[in-house]
């Protein structure tokens, strides 16, 4: 009788879009995190630096086409009707424009690249900038979804990007024995084109689309202008360690930490899910002018539990988390994951903080995020002695990151009661 009960009440009990979408977002972080520990066991140290350049391309590349992301979800919430349709048929051919420029580049840069980062082939990049164009026009796809809160049509293209490219570029290395950085190019351009879907082309050219007004534009641009600028500050923080450390550090080191990297950024890509519903949700909690700092402690609460779990994990058995997941090969960093764990707990949780004020035009802790994302870099360029120093730099850089953003946070907070009052 009892059984007959609990069942009746878990069907009662529906699973929120919201909840879909996080677990969604869990399994498109498991798929991705499988392509790379495949890739790493595979290939081996030497070979996986080359890969871990493309992926940090992918990373590099994600956070650039961010911006058109979150600007379309936050205008999604604020605008209706023909003014969102205008809206969205402007940022579909902004978001196109930008990233043929940008694929443009890196294709004709092609050997340049090459020589700076040590790759054993230019055409890896040929291939990934053909693939440009189709991640910014994704991205602004999935800003209208996550800004009006479909996540089941957001859940579908995360999906269908992930499970794409870990099949095309795993079969096509297994199946056919090739060990190729192009291979790995191919199958991240296939999973572009999966990605897209959902998509409504209509969407890209409104023949009845309405002007902007000034207003309307003044207030696009320069949120556009902001986040930008975030974006940019989070491309240096989270990308130009592995990209330096590929151009001080020989292929086989590179790909050793290339693997630690890895391992210790399942933090920040955690803090990436809650991130994705912070923003929608502070931006209508504004518009209907409700509290939003509540939101902002349930979300930094879940991922401080998170970050502490990983870190007391990674400091107790770092060998056997290291080769369970990568293998023997990499066991030399295993002393280090453990306080990568801290620093990248350290970004995850400023960058909460970061984007929560973004969602509210507040710009002070993006400038913030800036300063310290190039005082990060600039501590590896002039320190880099070791991979542990490496590592080291990014603790400093991080601990002083956090601590500001924290800092700024209770100075808002007390200037906010001072106006009520």
């Amino acid at each position: 009788m009892k059984i007959m009960q609990i069942l009746a009440t878990l069907k009662t009990k529906k699973i929120t879009p919201e909840q879909l979408f996080m677990l969604s977002v869990l399994a498109v972080n498991g798929g991705n995190y499988l392509y790379n520990l495949i890739l790493g066991r595979v290939l081996g140290p030497a070979q996986f630096a080359d890969a871990a350049v493309l992926i940090t391309f992918l990373l590099v590349l994600s956070f650039a086409a961010m911006t058109f992301q979150l600007v379309t979800a936050k205008f999604s919430v604020l605008f209706e009707n023909d003014i969102f349709k205008s809206f969205v048929s402007t940022i579909y051919k902004n978001a196109l424009l930008v990233g043929v420029i940008m694929g443009v580049l890196i294709v004709v840069f092609a050997s340049q690249l090459q020589n700076i980062f040590n790759t054993s082939s230019s055409n890896m990049f040929v291939v990934f900038g053909c693939g440009v164009p189709l991640y910014f026009l994704m991205s602004v796809n999935r800003g209208v979804f996550q800004g009006k809160k479909a996540f089941k049509s957001l859940s579908i293209t995360y999906q269908s990007e992930m499970l794409s490219r870990l099949i095309i570029t795993l079969g096509l290395i297994l199946i056919f024995n090739i060990q190729s950085s192009v291979v790995i190019a191919v199958g991240i351009l296939a999973s572009f084109v999966f990605g897209l879907l959902p998509f409504k082309f209509p969407n890209i050219i409104s023949k009845k689309a309405l002007v902007l007004s000034k207003t309307h534009s003044k207030e696009i641009k320069s949120f556009f202008v902001i986040t930008a600028f975030y974006e940019l500050t989070q491309i240096i923080i989270n990308n130009s360690d592995i990209l330096l450390v590929k151009h001080y550090f020989e292929s086989y080191e590179a790909g050793l930490y290339a693997s630690l990297a890895l391992i210790g950024r399942i933090v920040y890509f955690i803090a990436w899910m809650f991130v994705m519903l912070l923003l929608p949700t502070v931006v209508q909690l504004k518009k209907d002018g409700k509290e939003t700092a509540p939101t902002l402690f349930k979300y930094v609460g879940y991922i401080a539990a998170i970050s502490i779990t990983i870190i007391i994990a990674c400091l107790s058995f770092p060998e056997t988390i290291i080769t369970l997941l990568f293998g023997d090969s990499y066991i030399a960093m295993a002393p280090l994951l453990w306080k990568y764990a801290i620093a990248t707990s350290m970004f995850a949780i400023s960058n909460i903080f970061a984007y929560y004020y973004l969602s509210l035009d507040k710009y002070i802790p993006v400038v913030i995020s800036g300063v310290f994302g190039m005082l990060q870099m600039g501590l590896v360029i002039f320190y880099h002695d070791s991979l542990e120093q490496v590592v080291h730099m990014q603790i400093i850089a991080m601990l002083l990151l956090l601590a500001i953003q924290l800092a700024f946070f209770k100075y808002d907070q007390i200037k906010s009661k001072n106006n009520l009052i």
